[in-house]
């Protein structure tokens, strides 16, 4: 949930304290990011609004299944306000529950399956991951669904996150292995919800990722933006829907920003080459790829749009030109 480099913009209304949690409020913007390069020059019109209201719809879904969020209320048509926790730094001072509310240093990482653009894939076939690291017996080939989901960790302050073993991101967040466990636990039970749902309106919820506070009572409390395509991997009858769409074409048109050597070769984020634009018609697909399916999620008419069929349908088209 750092805003660094975020599609998000952060107003803090009251600060926390090592006593109290504070309030913020997120800002939603037409802001998409890929490679860890950080905003990308194009904004998507309407984004900012369609994912605020996907968040809003998965808050209220998941705190009725009783997961405890941070979420306090919505404020239309792009922001929400929510309770605010520290940020410490761990380097300074460990971790503990005990020192205060913070945001855990982490992200944890669901995979129900493993389709194209998985960076699963990636680290197997560079021999930075191993099968038996992420509980498989053999490589899975794209596009397997999982029979149980995998759960994965990693840094969020650093330039490019880092994975961790589950060990490493436990000290990292200063639990006990009580609340450790209860870090998975409460994760599964948000991915079988998002998953549950997305089943319901036609998408399949290939992985996504979440991010947690510690409360002040030491208790974790779900932060940051679950399910939402910022964080999550929606795809509807094999068209992804989201920012892998925007990925892959940096990819194929030889414009992906080298990020990882770029920060290997100790190059400032301020002397970073600027991302090349995209082709002006990807900017109307995008906007109706985000609000059908906002709109289909949350049953909620905002906007006129295609039908999300008919939007992934346009997304495709435009890809395999």
């Amino acid at each position: 949930m750092p805003v660094l480099n975020s599609t998000k913009n952060l107003h803090v209304i009251e600060p926390p304290t090592t006593e109290q949690e504070g309030v913020g409020v997120f800002e939603y913007t037409d802001h998409y990011t890929v490679f860890h390069y950080g905003r990308m020059p194009d904004a998507i019109p309407g984004k900012s609004e369609a994912i605020c209201r996907m968040a809003v719809f998965n808050f209220r879904l998941l705190e009725d299944a009783g997961v405890r969020t941070h979420f306090r209320r919505f404020i239309a048509p792009n922001r929400i306000e929510f309770t605010l926790a520290r940020l410490p730094e761990p380097a300074t001072r460990p971790l503990t529950p005990a020192s205060g509310n913070y945001l855990l240093p982490l992200q944890v990482l669901f995979r129900n399956e493993l389709p194209s653009g998985s960076s699963v894939h990636r680290r197997l076939a560079a021999g930075d991951l191993a099968p038996a690291d992420v509980g498989l017996d053999t490589i899975p080939p794209v596009g397997e669904k999982l029979k149980q989901p995998l759960i994965e960790y990693a840094t969020t302050r650093d330039d490019v996150n880092r994975f961790l073993a589950p060990a490493q991101a436990q000290d990292l967040a200063g639990l006990d292995d009580e609340q450790f466990q209860a870090l998975r636990e409460i994760t599964l039970r948000v991915n079988a919800v998002l998953t549950g749902h997305a089943g319901k309106v036609g998408l399949s919820h290939c992985d996504g990722k979440v991010e947690y506070l510690m409360s002040s009572d030491q208790q974790l409390v779900l932060a940051d933006s679950p399910g939402t395509p910022d964080e999550s991997r929606l795809m509807l009858n094999g068209v992804h829907c989201g920012k892998q769409v925007l990925r892959d074409w940096y990819v194929r048109s030889g414009n992906e920003i080298p990020t990882g050597k770029l920060i290997a070769d100790g190059v400032p984020r301020s002397q970073w080459p600027r991302p090349a634009s995209l082709p002006p018609e990807f900017l109307p697909v995008m906007t109706d790829l985000y609000w059908s399916l906002s709109q289909t999620w949350t049953s909620e008419q905002h906007r006129d749009a295609p039908d999300l069929p008919a939007a992934a349908r346009a997304v495709a088209g435009l890809t395999s030109r």
